[in-house]
């Protein structure tokens, strides 16, 4: 999965952070500061929120589940509240909501 920026301008500036930790010249708590800078926050996401997002979006669980790349079930599973999103799954779920499901096609 590609990482999603803030902006252009911090994508660019973490790419070059990147090089230089891969270089040996920045240390991994530097990097971890400008990862929490650039990189697009993710938070948890109660059961209501998950299915309010896929109502949004005007799809039906099976569709949501096919673009998220999980199982019909792990979604319902989401919002009925008996799992909950991790991982990259979050991830996904935190571009859905920021950009639309579109971003995720």
């Amino acid at each position: 999965m590609t990482k999603q920026y803030k902006s252009e301008a911090l994508a660019a500036a973490h790419e070059a952070a990147l090089d230089l930790a891969e270089a040996g010249l920045m240390s991994k708590q530097t990097m971890r500061k400008f990862d929490e800078m650039c990189l697009t926050p993710v938070r948890e996401m109660t059961p209501e929120e998950i299915r309010a997002l896929r109502l949004r979006e005007q799809a039906s669980q099976a569709v949501f589940a096919r673009y998220l790349n999980v199982t019909t079930g792990l979604v319902s599973q989401w919002e009925r509240g008996k799992k909950r999103p991790r991982g990259a799954s979050l991830k996904l779920l935190t571009l859905v909501a920021k950009n639309g499901l579109g971003a995720v096609a």
